[in-house]
């Protein structure tokens, strides 16, 4: 897909901008059609890293920097270029620097802030290109750089959350697996020579201990390439397609682990939902951004039947039914906001609900994974001492 900056007209001669993901210029008729406007022209965005260098996306934290510095010296009175300037040389990393640094000189040639931007969708992503032309083409730049600002650090918390829930179990996994690795490269073979004292056949598990052990302990640079292979096998099935779509589908049916994909996915969802519906996005582009969001394959299909209902002249809370992804409570919220005229503020409140679901689904599952953990950890203890002291007990029943 390419991103192509269109020109449109609204019914009452208004002109409009914006910016919209599509595989020809054809299509790009064909979604601004949709949105209600009268198509004027488009043309593609080309994005090239800034300074030819290798940077191909901020960090999270590199976003909330940049976004929260402008928009202090922005209320402060300061021009977009001497704010730039400020950042350019007081930023907090060399990459914010730089880029700083590229957006002024492309100001200063005659860009819109949006405008250039929205060059760069490989460092902001989507998201943010379409919340900032939707601020500036307003007039209320500061007020969509706070929504930034509560996005992208929403998007933070989300995130903290995931890496905290998971750091603990990781850690004992890959502690458990660095003891079997050193009792069996270490302790066995030490304890080899008094089992063949024994002139007796050894156990099925202590010889196929002691054999593991001797060759990893003589070829142990397979334990690097083994690691590195299949960390690089898990990367390369997660970018390929088809078999993305598989781990996806595999994913959405294991309990628990399901409800927290779903929680996290519809948190980050109607946040840029509502954040973008505040902004005075169409909501047809409100629900475009908002599926860029969806990691999970399978989610994002589903989202594409909602679009396809949305652009048939459906109801947003018709439209997300026909995903058969919400839960029953979003729907209703979603439907009484259309009704009532208030759709903000019941998306709000639709993000509170599901955040506290999110914190619910975490903690269960922290308290699920510490018995879990315990028992993997009794299974190896188990193991690796039946594998030493099976033939002491041969021995001693003689």
């Amino acid at each position: 897909m390419t991103r192509y900056e269109y020109q449109a007209e609204k019914w009452n001669g208004e002109k409009v901008k914006g910016t919209v993901d599509a595989g020809s210029l054809t299509q790009v008729r064909v979604r601004v059609k949709n949105m209600g406007y009268k198509f004027l022209s488009a043309r593609e965005i080309t994005s090239k890293n800034i300074k030819g260098s290798s940077m191909n996306g901020l960090s999270l934290k590199e976003k909330i920097d940049f976004t929260q510095t402008f928009l202090t010296l922005n209320k402060a009175g300061l021009p977009i270029i001497e704010s730039l300037i400020f950042i350019e040389k007081n930023g907090a990393t060399r990459q914010v620097k730089m880029l700083a640094q590229e957006i002024k000189k492309q100001i200063i040639a005659g860009y819109t802030l949006s405008d250039t931007i929205a060059k760069y969708p490989n460092l902001f992503g989507h998201v943010y290109i379409g919340l900032a032309k939707a601020g500036e083409d307003s007039g209320e730049i500061d007020k969509t750089f706070e929504r930034l600002i509560e996005l992208l650090q929403k998007q933070g918390d989300i995130k903290g959350k995931l890496i905290s829930a998971l750091s603990y179990p990781s850690f004992v996994v890959v502690l458990a697996i660095a003891v079997v690795l050193c009792m069996l490269m270490f302790i066995f073979p030490a304890f080899k020579e008094m089992f063949d004292q024994q002139g007796k056949q050894l156990p099925a598990i202590t010889q196929f201990c002691i054999d593991s052990g001797e060759f990893l302990k003589d070829k142990w640079y397979f334990i690097p390439i083994g690691i590195g292979g299949l960390v690089g096998t898990i990367f390369y099935m997660l970018k390929m397609e088809p078999t993305k779509r598989i781990i996806d589908q595999f994913i959405l049916k294991i309990p628990l682990i399901s409800d927290l994909v779903k929680a996290a996915a519809f948190s980050n969802f109607l946040t840029v939902l509502q954040i973008s519906y505040d902004a005075g996005i169409p909501i047809i582009e409100c629900l475009f951004l908002s599926r860029t969001t969806l990691s999970n394959t399978v989610m994002q299909d589903a989202m594409k039947v909602s679009i396809k209902k949305m652009q048939a002249g459906a109801h947003l809370s018709d439209s997300l039914k026909a995903s058969n992804l919400f839960p029953k409570m979003i729907l209703f919220m979603v439907s009484t906001g259309e009704q009532s005229g208030r759709l903000g503020e019941l998306l709000m409140q639709c993000v509170k609900h599901i955040d506290q679901q999110l914190d619910l689904i975490i903690d269960t599952l922290g308290k699920l994974i510490e018995p879990i953990l315990l028992i993997f950890i009794g299974v190896i203890v188990c193991f690796l001492a039946l594998s030493l002291y099976l033939p002491l007990f041969q021995s001693y029943s003689v």
